[in-house]
């Protein structure tokens, strides 16, 4: 049986600009997380940074040069690796300078932005978005920090989204995605030495589910993925849910009241304890629809249940 829990809005200051578009959360030590603001409203070509501490929900927000898909801190603590529109970068929270990695993602097509990811050492797996939601035409990347090469990994996605990096009883490497309007989790066997990757495997299939699969994590032991759906229409409540990848059963359902379009999940420790953290979004909703959805771009935190084998939450970059 499918275990519910309520996930609780966190209560910080929120603008607007804050609430549009909110994903890619990140624990950085107890009690500290990381998360982006994709875009700061419908027009807006700009983004943020935040940092939040979750004792005394004082958020602090740092503006981007253009729109993030992803930032992850890195082996520098003052430093967050990000990929900003076409480009990665470095930014330093001290001074707030942006340091170019890399420029030039997607080059072969046009209105294509960097969307989510995963960092694992120093490289980085991600994928971009088409900005119409509409052609296959998104690339899914490789980044290998060491030589500062960028492997194309395939060109075909629409709007890519949850990563997840998983080791076998083998120990092959998989590469867990999510591309959005397939409504589909897939494998891929994956080199990150040489870039090469192998044929998907359907793991969990949604094509029958009223949302779309969109931000996702593992469980802290590996045997669990748990994905943010994010539901386009009105809803009492939105769900992020926690999958077993041996056998595919919904395990959990964290249930986020009044805001249905899930972005993200993340898992934090606060005062030891194993929480997940979620974030929603408000991007296309209109007045009356944020009306009927008065929770829609917070944030939440809920309680996990879940064991804890206590090792590092946090995807660092190594520099």
């Amino acid at each position: 049986m499918t275990q519910i829990i309520q996930a609780a809005p966190l209560n910080i200051e929120y603008s607007p600009a804050l609430r549009y578009l909110p994903e890619g959360p990140m624990a950085l030590s107890d009690h500290t997380v990381s998360w982006v603001a994709i875009q700061h409203g419908t027009e807006s070509k700009h983004g943020s940074l935040n940092v939040l501490d979750l004792k005394t929900m004082f958020n602090q927000s740092y503006e981007l040069p253009g729109r993030p898909g992803f930032a992850f801190p890195t082996s520098n603590a003052d430093v967050f690796i990000i990929g900003c529109e076409r480009s990665i970068g470095l930014f330093n929270l001290a001074d707030r300078s942006w340091t170019l990695l890399y420029e030039g993602v997607d080059a072969a097509v046009d209105n294509t932005i960097i969307n989510d990811g995963w960092a694992i050492g120093n490289q980085l797996i991600f994928g971009t978005k088409d900005l119409e939601f509409a052609t296959k035409k998104a690339g899914l990347y490789l980044y290998q920090g060491s030589s500062n090469h960028l492997v194309q990994l395939r060109s075909d996605q629409i709007c890519s989204n949850g990563k997840a990096i998983l080791t076998d009883d083998d120990g092959k490497t998989h590469l867990l995605d999510i591309d959005s309007p397939t409504r589909k989790v897939v494998s891929y066997p994956i080199d990150l030495e040489t870039g090469e990757l192998g044929a998907a495997r359907v793991v969990i299939d949604f094509t029958d589910d009223p949302a779309v699969p969109d931000g996702a994590v593992l469980t802290p032991d590996g045997t669990g993925l748990v994905v943010s759906m994010f539901r386009p229409e009105v809803a009492e409540h939105g769900e992020t849910r926690l999958y077993d990848l041996r056998t595919g059963e919904r395990k959990i359902v964290w249930q986020t009241k009044g805001s249905p379009q899930n972005t993200c999940p993340a898992f934090v420790r606060v005062d030891g304890d194993l929480k997940l953290l979620i974030t929603t979004a408000v991007e296309h909703m209109n007045e009356e629809a944020q009306t009927q959805c008065p929770n829609a771009g917070k944030l939440f935190l809920a309680d996990t249940n879940l064991h804890d084998p206590g090792h590092d939450l946090t995807a660092r970059y190594t520099l």
